[in-house]
């Protein structure tokens, strides 16, 4: 069977929305390159006890397996620092230890071989006493630091002196705390300044890439539920990513871990910044439909969950852009009198009735893409 291209789309010089990258410095969280034009990769943070060793790495395995690239596990305790060298060595991919409040923590997650730290300054205890100190240890360690400034745990003096957490304040903390690592010649720094207001969050993330080359760390911080967090996020990511800003991203959202690590990648899928996966383009419905598109699609797509390879399936309620939305996909149907024509790479191939649509489709799918490694297998 001869190779067949799939589609994925990539964003060239010639797109009419060429997204041109900041330049940033380029620091290195375990095997992950963050700026300096590396990728723009996927993290997000266990919400296991991080001292259940087992349940951690569980729970890193399948957000792994959902497409992340680095994972953060929060170090509150004593325990928690105690199974960091265990979780490290056996995790698939980087992992940031979180520290908040106790920076004796920072350098136990040093000492445990973490690909990172990060540290939010407006919590942890006399952390400007501490800055010397820290440097010293992350830089024999080769190990890079994050400055993460949240709204909600700002520094008490910059709340005093601007009164809301807004943009400027944000910025003058992270950069303030940046300066104190640079006066000991510590310069391997990543930087999160994050809001729950995706207005601010944006605002601060274009003063700060005004005024440093650090990559940075973009996440709306306590985004919300599911489906209200991820409009927020994918409204501030879109933004900002559009505008070149931004080397790494969470999508904080009030659910499971993997479903963040999705959101994610469909955000960067959708503006070509990561290679799409499968991928289902599907009509909202209308007067028109005489088919239930809403339940077809649900059925479509659980049928092809965990599917290694990246097409794009169009699934279609009727004439007006069923066709033309089936021909320029992978798969379609494009659906009508209790039938649907199944469209392979623009061509009508058959026409079954309604309830064999989804088999029809998968059969399709199997056949097309039986001779090409799954996704991440070698060639």
């Amino acid at each position: 069977m001869t190779a067949v291209d799939l589609g994925m789309p990539t964003l060239s010089h010639d797109s009419p929305i060429p997204i041109h990258r900041r330049s940033t410095r380029q620091l290195h969280v375990g095997a992950v390159p963050v700026g300096g034009g590396a990728p723009v990769s996927v993290q997000t943070m266990t919400t296991t006890n991080t001292a259940d060793v087992d349940a951690t790495l569980r729970q890193i395995a399948e957000v792994t397996a959902a497409g992340c690239d680095i994972v953060r596990v929060a170090v509150p305790s004593a325990d928690d620092a105690a199974a960091l060298p265990t979780i490290v060595a056996k995790s698939p991919i980087p992992v940031i230890a979180d520290i908040h409040f106790q920076p004796r923590y920072v350098f136990a997650a040093l000492d445990a071989g973490c690909a990172a730290v990060r540290v939010n300054p407006g919590n942890i205890k006399k952390f400007d006493d501490k800055v010397a100190e820290i440097a010293r240890a992350a830089s024999a360690a080769h190990t890079p630091i994050r400055i993460g400034v949240n709204a909600g745990s700002l520094d008490p003096r910059l709340l005093a002196k601007h009164g809301s957490a807004s943009p400027e304040a944000l910025v003058e903390s992270a950069l303030w705390e940046c300066s104190l690592f640079e006066e000991h010649g510590f310069t391997d720094l990543k930087i999160a300044v994050k809001h729950h207001d995706p207005l601010v969050m944006i605002a601060a993330n274009r003063l700060l890439a005004s005024r440093c080359d650090y990559p940075l760390h973009l996440g709306v911080t306590e985004a919300g539920p599911a489906f209200q967090g991820a409009i927020k996020s994918a409204v501030a990511f879109g933004i900002l990513l559009a505008e070149g800003i931004g080397d790494t991203i969470r999508v904080s959202l009030s659910t499971d871990p993997v479903e963040q690590v999705k959101a994610g990648c469909h955000i960067l899928s959708s503006l070509g910044l990561r290679p799409r996966k499968l991928e289902i383009v599907s009509c909202p419905g209308c007067g028109r439909l005489q088919v239930d598109i809403h339940r077809l699609a649900t059925q479509v797509e659980a049928a092809f969950d965990g599917f290694p390879h990246p097409l794009r399936i169009a699934v279609m309620g009727c004439v007006v852009n069923g066709p033309g939305e089936s021909r320029e996909a992978d798969l379609g149907v494009s659906c009508g009198n209790g039938k649907g024509q199944i469209y392979r790479h623009g061509q009508v191939i058959k026409t079954v009735p309604e309830s064999r649509i989804v088999e029809a489709l998968l059969d399709e799918a199997l056949h097309l893409t039986s001779d090409l490694p799954a996704e991440g297998e070698q060639t």
